[in-house]
């Protein structure tokens, strides 16, 4: 005998598997953190200030 379904569950949970498909893409596209954000910023400022401060000549006149 077949299984008995009720077809207004299966829709919506067909839409709630749909809609963490695409919660899933977006978190992997737009997934860091404003702190991971703010870290990378820090290390490249970081970086330009630490190989900016080793140059030899000074663009300034």
């Amino acid at each position: 005998m077949a299984e008995i379904i009720n077809l207004k569950q299966a829709r919506k949970d067909r839409a709630r598997r749909e809609r963490e498909t695409e919660a899933d893409a977006n978190r992997r596209r737009f997934g860091r953190t404003r702190a991971e954000k703010k870290a990378d910023k820090d290390a490249d400022e970081r970086a330009r200030n630490l190989h900016d401060g080793q140059r030899l000549d000074s663009d300034e006149d």
